[in-house]
């Protein structure tokens, strides 16, 4: 079996590492881990936990959602709340006006603001072992009649309706994940706001023209294409390009994202265990194994692929999308790619965390936490 490509990027059971959770790891495949909720009691655990994983891969990529608002993972025992993304796309049309307004409020502001929140959220992490958080949404903030979001599984997750607002307030806050020593992901191309049908458990569809998607929800991803380091396709179809989802087609991955957006950056499939992904044919189309959807999403262009909350129980789901590729590996169906293991290797932290006791006192650290909204 060739390691020269790590594709697969799984879960653990709980706050420890069973026999099971260290045998998955070290599987040649298994090139990343993603955390959840229920991995976390305090931070002297999860540093441990993080530190157990190291111990099994030096170069595993330890990831969590943890964009602030409602997703985020860690909450007590000292990790800040950051808030929603919209809380910096309001702070930005405030521009200054108003009985709120303070000197350098409104646009400036918030782009202090969301290189603070970037800051924050990269180094506390860091500060317990997290190399990698998917984070920033690109998505935008479409509304509907009565000024609601379309978008309820995106909604106060994406800064601003304006494709502009989005790429000025992620690249921001990019730049405070740089400043911890940590890498950003873009998420979901090529956009998952305009669709009120939520991946998890449907497959949404969006029926309108590549050329109405690239000038508005798309935008950010070519101005941000010195900045990203990573970018998540959506499980959402786009049947006027392709009649797969994003994460499932060349079209979308290959020619757009790479060839005509010139995207350089690692290409995360979303959790191939959402009802989004278990169709990668479309809607109508049959229901897959994760082994084939992992195929399927490889293929089309991702390099990394995420199985999420398999490693409950049994965790039979897992042991057999592990066997499972390779055995398509050995089939033909599948083949390592040292450009992807390069792209995930290049997402690993460069410079060694900053103890949680010694943050806490950097005057950085702290100014950042004044500034955030």
């Amino acid at each position: 079996m060739s390691q020269e490509h790590a594709p697969l990027i799984l879960d653990v059971a709980g706050t420890t590492l069973s026999a099971d959770d260290r045998r998955r790891l070290a599987h040649p495949l298994t090139g990343g881990a993603i955390l959840f909720a229920r991995n976390w009691e305090n931070r002297a655990q999860l540093l441990e936990l993080t530190a157990s994983m190291k111990a099994v891969r030096p170069d595993l990529l330890i990831c969590v959602d943890h964009e602030g608002g409602r997703v985020q993972r860690f909450r007590t025992d000292g990790f800040t709340h950051i808030s929603p993304m919209r809380a910096l796309g309001e702070l930005w049309i405030q521009d200054g006006k108003g009985a709120k307004a303070v000197p350098g409020s409104g646009a400036l502001r918030a782009t202090n603001a969301a290189t603070a929140a970037g800051y924050v959220l990269g180094a506390e992490l860091r500060a317990c072992g997290v190399d990698f958080s998917f984070t920033p949404v690109l998505d935008l903030d479409h509304v509907d009649g009565h000024g609601a979001s379309r978008s309820g599984v995106i909604g106060d997750r994406a800064f601003h309706r304006d494709p502009r607002v989005v790429a000025l307030l992620a690249k921001s806050l990019m730049h405070g994940l740089l400043l911890a020593g940590m890498g950003n992901c873009g998420k979901h191309f090529p956009g998952h706001g305009y669709v009120r049908t939520d991946s998890h458990t449907d497959v949404p569809v969006d029926a309108r023209s590549l050329q109405a998607i690239l000038q508005d929800d798309a935008a950010p991803y070519p101005w941000l294409s010195t900045t990203l380091s990573g970018v998540m396709p959506a499980h959402v179809v786009y049947p006027k390009v392709d009649s797969r989802p994003a994460g499932f087609s060349p079209r979308w991955l290959q020619d757009i994202l790479r060839r005509q957006l010139r995207f350089g950056g690692a290409i995360f499939s979303d959790d191939l265990s959402m009802e989004g992904a278990r169709r990668t044919e479309g809607p109508g189309g049959p229901v897959v194994g994760y082994t084939d959807a992992a195929v399927a999403a490889l293929q089309a262009g991702c390099d990394l692929v995420l199985l999420c909350n398999q490693s409950l129980g049994d965790g039979r789901a897992v042991d057999e999308l592990l066997a499972g590729l390779e055995t398509a590996q050995a089939q033909g169906r599948w083949q390592p790619s040292r450009d992807s293991e390069g792209r995930r290797v290049a997402l690993l932290p460069e410079t060694l965390p900053q103890p949680w006791d010694e943050l806490m006192l950097q005057p950085a650290y702290m100014r950042a936490l004044d500034l955030l909204p």
